[in-house]
């Protein structure tokens, strides 16, 4: 980190913490002098500030063997954190801050980070000497989260603090980044006061018209227009530079503007900046986007946008934003990074606020699913994407969230990306949009397919408690939709379960089965009276309601009836009024088709169940040697720097070290060779290709090879059909028959790994069928079962039962490499044959790539 990185503090403010510089000398002697005589002493056990000024000195001078880390705030140097490691697997731990930064959570985050520098250094503990009326530094030091012994000797506690991070150190580290997000978008979403920088007079600009919604909407704070050229916009006097302190300041205008009215608001003091303007990186201009965050983080304001509509927050009357038209308030908080698919949103959804974040250079997704966790006004969170900034933060935010929200996604670009020239069959089907499905089921999120969906299940969400189960009852006036609402519900794993007899009275001509048809004729009256009924029933879950107009009573009358019969009702209910999308009595959503209705309800029916799903404690991984695969990878890349197939022999010890094994196999570079090596291992043979990746469609493999002499022909035969591509061949025996699984992953840069699991051999890419999931696999059963082939593997028409457990377990320890080695870009076990004797992998394929070591979780940081 050879230019550090921003941070969040406690109270929304951030800082710049990078490594310290020998150019730092006098910026320490300042910290020191800044410092009280109470501080100095504290932190160097004397007083007056001579040892302090000497030490600074001495950490700066070229034989300084410690590691310190320095951070700044608005420019200043305003705190430095070392250790000094020494010969025993120990360091010396210390830390100053200026008096001015106690209290605002930036020594607890320094020694987060330097515990964490120091363990992946080797140190094994971290010692720090502190007076025992030093309070406040024992206090932070206990509540790291750290094991931490102490003992006393006259007035010093001695600390001894283990650098392995553990589950309280996770822990206080997620609590601890959520409070400070939450800080930080507390004034930009709930501002005090508003500058509208670029408001003009022409009430068809886009500051003007951002001036008016902030008017119009009943913001009861201070606004000041900004503009240079004006005496008075919109009614209020206008400035001709941002005033002092203001919290937040919407800019509209040009971009070549931008920067310097950046400068002007950091010097005021401004919390939070929205950029609407456009002609940053979307428009090639990433250097002055990156000057705009640079001055953004500097002075300590968060950057929404640029090239964005602005924001709105329901709760506090704040339309800071240029939409045509008042967004309605409601529970759905919505975050576009389009701005077109935002507007559009907002004519269909009622929200508690909306961030439009363009192009997202601070403000993304996941500092907003923080604030929102936490917001009383929100009880739904739906997100529009187009991109992943940081998506492994995504996950274990969206995790926690999810848990108590349900959190909806949209993610633009599900055609794959481009191919590589030769991949394996995972890679080819572990696309980036397969890496998002898999990274929004781990986390409990709801990925839909369309901004259609998203309104449907959202408005469900919104307004209706969450289905307890699946068994669904419809009721109407009108058979053809209701079938076509069953069918529907049959397809999405939906019970539509017959109703007790007697739970209804309808008409002589009704239908009470279930579906309930009351005909066409039937009153408001007998309709509600049904829906009230069906509501009271233990026997149903959801109540859905079909009803095409204008038949019977009449539109209004019945949706009164539907009003009356459902306000009190605790089961799920939602309607199709048949060509009518929207809310009965602001409580029962409306969808204009059946289909339309129920997918909506499906995606909500398995949220409700995978919320209601226990916890399961995590099982204790297998056993690996990390260290002996770790080596074998570093050695490997030493060899070829930009990455390689490996061979059979490197890739069979590396799954060695994780307890996998393939069938018996010989390496063998001619056809004498392959003879001798089939007498000794065992015929029938079976001779493949070691180059090629897919080697059944080269001819580079050959099975049932029953003597000696057929496997040096066909070594003869591959070898003058592949040529130089086969670089030799592997020879193995010939395996009984059983079920084809191939076991693989996949590794991207940004995701990170993905393993899958699916129908093997040479028909892997063509039938399709795989599941797969983001490591650890903990529940590797349950996606086995997944599979269209899984009957295969449990005896089906027949055929003998074989060891899932076997698999599973081969399942897990793949996922555990994955996880382990981010280098492994592509592996694949293919063919794994399953059979009552266990699971056999007889080949394998292992890619592995040069690639950054991915941050750890624990490291708080600004992306």
């Amino acid at each position: 980190m050879p230019d550090g990185y921003d941070v969040l503090l406690r109270d929304g403010g951030i800082a710049h913490v990078r490594p310290l510089l020998p150019t730092d000398r006098q910026a320490l002697h300042r910290l020191v002098d800044r410092s009280s005589e109470r501080s100095a002493y504290l932190r160097f056990f004397t007083g007056g500030r001579n040892t302090a000024h000497s030490y600074m000195d001495r950490i700066t001078a070229e034989k300084y063997g410690g590691h310190a880390l320095v951070a700044t705030m608005r420019g200043r140097l305003v705190a430095v954190a070392e250790y000094i490691p020494t010969r025993d697997g120990s360091a010396d731990l210390a830390i100053l801050l200026d008096d001015a930064v106690h209290g605002h959570g930036l020594g607890t985050l320094l020694l987060e980070h330097v515990a964490l520098e120091a363990g992946g250094h080797g140190v094994r503990e971290l010692v720090a000497d502190v007076l025992a009326e030093n309070r406040p530094m024992i206090n932070v030091l206990r509540d790291l989260g750290l094991d931490m012994t102490r003992h006393c000797d006259g007035g010093t506690l001695h600390l001894s603090i283990a650098s392995r991070p553990t589950a309280r150190l996770a822990a206080g580290v997620e609590a601890r980044d959520h409070e400070a997000e939450r800080a930080s978008l507390t004034r930009v979403l709930e501002p005090r006061s508003v500058a509208v920088i670029g408001a003009g007079r022409d009430p068809s600009g886009v500051g003007h018209r951002v001036l008016r919604n902030l008017i119009d909407g009943g913001f009861s704070g201070p606004l000041f227009p900004v503009n240079p050229n004006a005496a008075v916009v919109a009614g209020l006097t206008c400035h001709a530079r941002v005033p002092d302190d203001v919290d937040l300041a919407v800019v509209a205008v040009p971009a070549r503007h931008v920067l310097e009215v950046a400068r002007d608001c950091a010097e005021a003091g401004v919390a939070g900046l929205v950029v609407l303007t456009s002609g940053f990186a979307e428009s090639g201009q990433g250097d002055v986007e990156a000057d705009l965050l640079k001055i953004c983080r500097t002075a300590g304001m968060r950057l929404v946008g640029p090239n964005c509509l602005g924001i709105v927050n329901t709760a506090v009357r704040l339309n800071a934003s240029f939409l045509p038209r008042s967004p309605a308030a409601g529970r759905v908080a919505l975050m576009s990074q389009s701005g077109a698919v935002g507007a559009a949103l907002l004519e269909r959804l009622e929200v508690s606020s909306f961030v439009s974040v363009g192009n997202k250079a601070d403000v993304s997704g996941n500092d907003l699913l923080e604030y929102w966790e936490d917001d009383e006004h929100t009880d739904v969170i739906a997100l529009y994407l187009e991109s992943f900034g940081n998506p492994r933060k995504f996950a274990r935010i969206a995790r926690r969230v999810a848990a108590k929200k349900p959190i909806l996604l949209v993610k633009s670009g599900r055609s794959g990306a481009g191919d590589r020239a030769v991949r394996s069959h995972t890679a080819a089907a572990a696309t980036p949009d397969v890496a998002v499905d898999a990274l929004a089921r781990a986390c409990g999120v709801i990925r839909l397919d369309s901004v259609r969906d998203l309104i449907d299940t959202a408005r469900l969400l919104a307004c209706q408690p969450l289905p307890k189960g699946r068994r669904v009852a419809i009721v109407g006036n009108s058979g053809g939709p209701e079938a076509m609402a069953a069918d529907a519900c049959e397809g999405h794993g939906l019970v539509v379960p017959e109703l007790p007899s007697g739970l209804l009275a309808a008409r002589t001509a009704a239908a009470l089965g279930n579906p309930v048809d009351l005909t066409a004729d039937a009153t408001a009256d007998e309709i509600g009276g049904a829906v009230k009924a069906l509501v009271e029933a233990s026997d149903v879950d959801v109540v859905l309601i079909i009803y095409t107009p204008p038949f019977g009573s009449g539109l209004e009358e019945t949706r009164q009836a539907i009003a009356a019969a459902t306000k009190d009702a605790a089961t799920t209910v939602l309607a199709c009024v048949v060509g009518h999308d929207g809310l009965i009595n602001g409580r029962v959503p409306t969808y204009a088709f059946p289909e339309q209705a129920v997918e909506a309800l499906a995606h909500v029916v398995r949220y409700a169940e995978c919320r209601a799903r226990p916890a399961v404690p995590a099982a204790e991984p297998p056993s690996a040697d990390t260290a002996a695969a770790r080596q074998i990878v570093h050695a490997e890349l030493a060899l070829a720097p930009d990455g390689r197939w490996l061979s059979p022999t490197a890739a069979l010890r590396l799954l060695a070290c994780y307890g996998l094994s393939l069938v018996e196999s010989a390496d063998v570079s001619g056809p004498d060779d392959a003879a001798e090596a089939a007498v000794r291992l065992g015929l029938p043979a079976v001779l493949k290709a070691a180059g090629p990746v897919h080697k059944s469609d080269v001819g580079g493999v050959r099975l049932n090879l029953r003597t000696a002499e057929e496997v040096r022909q066909a070594y003869h035969e591959m070898s003058s059909r592949i040529g130089s591509d086969m670089t030799g061949a592997v020879l193995q025996p010939m395996l009984p028959g059983g079920v084809e699984i191939i076991i693989g992953g996949v590794n991207y840069p940004a995701f990170g790994p993905l393993a899958m699991v699916g129908m093997g051999g040479v028909t892997a890419e063509l039938l399709a069928d795989r599941a797969f999931r983001v490591p650890p696999v903990t529940d590797a059963a349950e996606m086995i079962e997944e599979l269209r082939c899984s009957p295969l593997l449990h005896g089906y028409r027949g055929s003998p039962l074989v060891r899932v457990d076997a698999l599973a377990d081969q399942l897990v320890r793949v996922s555990k490499l994955l996880e382990d080695l981010p280098e492994v870009a592509e592996l694949d076990l293919n063919p794994v044959i399953v059979t009552a004797d266990g699971a056999t992998t007889v080949d394998v394929r292992i890619r592995i790539a040069p690639c950054a070591p991915p941050q750890s979780p624990l490291l708080r940081r600004l992306r």
